[in-house]
Formats: C-alpha cells, structure tokens, sequence
C-alpha cells in the first residue's frame, strides 16, 4: 500500500516539473541553408545528382548571353624570335562570370575555394588563344589551378599556361624597329548570342614587377581592343591586348655597327700606304673587302628571309661598297702611275714604225737609188720629195719629268680620296640615323 502511493507520488512529481519544449524550423532541414551540415554534403547539393545541376548547360540557357570578364597576369615575357615570328608568354588566365545555379545563402562562407578535380562538374567558357603556335599547363607541384564560388554564384577560375604566340613582323627598320605582339582570346563553340568575352574594367593585364626582356623594352600602354571573327558558322566573341616592345640596340651596336664601322676605317689605311708597295696595298683591299663579307652574311643568320631592304641590310651593303671602292681606287692610282711608261713604249713604237715606213719608202723613191732626170738646161734634178725627219728621241731629262707628271697625278688620288671616302661616310652616316632613329622611329 504504502509502495504504490510513493509510485504515484514520483509520477504526479515528474509530470508536474516544467520542461523546455522549442518547435524545430523545416528550413533547418533544407540541406543549402544548413550550418551544421558537412562541405561534401553542402558541395554534392549545390551541384551533385540531386541538385539537376547539368555542367552541359551554359547559364541563362536560352537568354541573355554570359558575360565573361577576363584579365592576365604575365608572370614572363621572351624569347621572341625574328625566324619564326613568335614568343612565348608565362601567364595567369582568370575568368569571372555568373551562375545563378550555383548560388548559395545560408553558408557561413562568402566564398568557397574547390578542388580542381570539381571543374568537370560545372560549366565553363570554352576560351582559346586564336593565335596560338603552342601551349602547355602546369601540374608542379599540383594542377596550377583555381576554383572560386561566391554566394551570388559568381565563379572565379584561374589557371597558369605557357603558350607560344604568333607574332607576324615587319623588320624593315630592324635593328631599330618596334613591334606590335598580339595576344587574342576567342570563343571556339559559343556564338556572341551565348557568350560574350570583355576585359576587366581596371587591371585588365598586369605584369610581373621587375619583368624584363632581353633585346626589347615592353612599353607600358597596353591596347585592348576588340576583335570579333565572323566565321561561315557565326559570329564569335573575341578580345585581344597588343604588346608594344621596341628593340635595344646595344647588342647590334656591339656585334654589328661597331665591327663594321672599324673595318671600313682600316680599308681608308691604304690611302697613306705607298703607291708602291702593292702587295700591302692589295692584301689590305682583300682582307677588307672579304671580312665585310662574312660580317654581312652573319648579321642576316638570325633573321628571316623577308623579301624587302632591311636597316640593317643598308648598313652592311654601303659598307661593303665603301670597302670594295678602296680597293678600287688602288686600282686606278697603280694604273695612273704607269701610264709614264706606258707613254714612253708608245713613243718607241711609233718612232720604230716611222722609220720602217721611211726604209719602205725608200726604195721606190728614185732619190734613195742617186738617180737623177735631166733638165731643159741640162743640169740633174733629183726625183724625190724630202724624207720627214723622225721625231727625235726622248732626252732623260724629259722621261723624268713625263714620269713625275704621272706619279704626281697618281699621288694627288690619293690625297683626294683620304678626304673623299670619310666626308662621303660620314654623310651617309647623318642620313642613315636621321632616317632610321627619327623619323621612321615616329612613324
């Protein structure tokens, strides 16, 4: 009896005590909006199986097109090759665009940074380098590769590539010259009604600080610019961003101006040497003359084989003249000099053909045989006309001063030509960087 009260007295107690009973929100159940679920579960809602997330299907399908903002991050710029006509670029590639499907509320985190290995299950533009020789991704020590989603759905993908870019030249004021390189990113599969590529409004390309460049400085200014390709299949988004680089001369000055400029100078020596030592004379002539040559032949091993005149081209062709003409000019200096004895064996000549015409003469001259015709007086008159006296030969007094008077003439080329070829150089010089540094420069 007394058992059961107390068994009834705990039961009305316990009944009786107060308790904390709270109502559990549905919303809490909603696996997007869950705090406490894990980031695999929250990652298989928002695009696994069970969300209908379709990676096949662009966003906005069959709306506005998706606007794709794009900018790069050139970590190294060089090897730019003239052969070829191409360089090669070390860039980060990011794209930014917006997925509604991928937008989330409740997730404690503003942003969420996935694996790599989830880029195959979401959608993203299908972007190439139209003017692309050769590419390649980065997977040291891991795939080089960024994911970012953010609440609204904006996602952020990055990526590092090296590529090989087409870079068309015109090198007709090479070593001097400033090329424009193009880097052009193109929608492949999407038409302008899909997708639609623009450049980040600030900080579109930046570079790595410190970059350098082993022949060229990369100007600052950066055009971007626009170049949508119409196609027989469409019309295709496409942007691109030129990179202005102008040439350095120090390596041309060195290898190239300077040698060439020397050599010339060393071909005027033979103006001071002795018309008459031709073997140095001559030797000189011929090892300028052939040292241009293969100092030509080398300053066009580097470059393409363009159909036009290059600077370059000019400055070796005029040198290789001025050389060639110093050459020459020994040639008319040794010529001039012996026309003395050359004037001399003519004059032996003709007095040796005068006296043989005067022998042949002779003998039917009746005077050359004493025969005489009798006059009407009786006297003898001689049949024969008077014989031209020979010119008489040249005194040793007149070979020296005839001799005198060509070696004279001979010097005085000399002399001119010591002042002729530099003064002649030198124009060619002013006319040559005026034309080159300055006003093709502007142009």
């Amino acid at each position: 009896m007394n058992h059961s009260f107390i068994k009834v007295l705990a039961l009305f107690t316990y009944l009786m005590e107060p308790k904390n009973y709270r109502l559990v929100d549905a919303k809490e159940h909603d696996p997007r909006s869950s705090s406490n679920m894990s980031p695999s579960d929250f990652l298989d809602s928002l695009m696994g199986r069970t969300s209908g997330y379709d990676a096949r299907i662009r966003p906005n399908f069959k709306g506005p097109p998706v606007n794709v903002t794009c900018n790069i991050f050139i970590n190294s710029f060089g090897s730019v090759t003239e052969t070829t006509m191409d360089y090669r670029v070390n860039i980060f590639l990011r794209q930014k665009w917006n997925d509604p499907r991928l937008a989330y509320s409740k997730y404690p985190d503003s942003s969420l940074d996935l694996d790599p290995s989830m880029l195959d299950s979401i959608w993203k533009p299908d972007l190439f380098f139209a003017n692309e020789k050769g590419a390649n991704f980065h997977d040291v020590t891991t795939d080089n590769k960024l994911l970012r989603i953010f609440k609204d759905g904006t996602v952020l993908y990055s990526i590092r590539l090296t590529l090989i870019l087409s870079c068309p030249m015109d090198l007709k004021n090479f070593p001097m010259d400033v090329q424009t390189c193009t880097m052009q990113l193109e929608s492949f599969g999407y038409t302008m009604n899909d997708l639609v590529f623009e450049w980040l409004e600030n900080g579109a390309v930046q570079v790595s600080e410190g970059l350098t460049l082993p022949q060229f400085i990369m100007k600052e200014e950066k055009e971007l610019g626009y170049c949508t390709k119409h196609y027989n299949t469409g019309k295709f988004t496409c942007i691109e961003v030129n990179f202005h680089l102008e040439r350095q001369m120090g390596y041309y000055l060195i290898q190239m101006y300077i040698p060439s400029l020397l050599i010339v100078i060393l071909s005027w020596v033979s103006f001071w040497i002795n018309m008459d030592a031709a073997p140095a004379r001559v030797a000189l002539g011929i090892t300028t003359v052939l040292t241009m040559t293969t100092q030509s032949s080398g300053s066009r091993a580097s470059l393409p084989k363009v159909s036009y005149v290059k600077a370059i081209d000019i400055w070796m062709a005029v040198c290789l003249l001025f050389v060639f003409a110093a050459l020459l000019e020994y040639a008319g200096v040794n010529f001039v000099s012996r026309q003395q004895k050359e004037f001399l064996r003519l004059r032996r000549r003709q007095r040796r053909s005068q006296k043989d015409d005067d022998i042949h003469e002779g003998r039917f001259n009746f005077a050359s045989y004493n025969m005489s015709l009798p006059s009407k007086d009786g006297s003898a008159v001689k049949n024969a006309a008077p014989t031209p006296n020979p010119p008489p030969p040249p005194t040793p007094k007149d070979t020296d001063a005839m001799k005198k008077k060509f070696v004279d003439r001979a010097k005085r080329i000399d002399t001119i030509s010591r002042a002729a070829f530099p003064l002649a150089f030198l124009i060619f010089n002013v006319f040559y960087w005026v034309t080159y540094k300055i006003i093709r420069h502007e142009d």
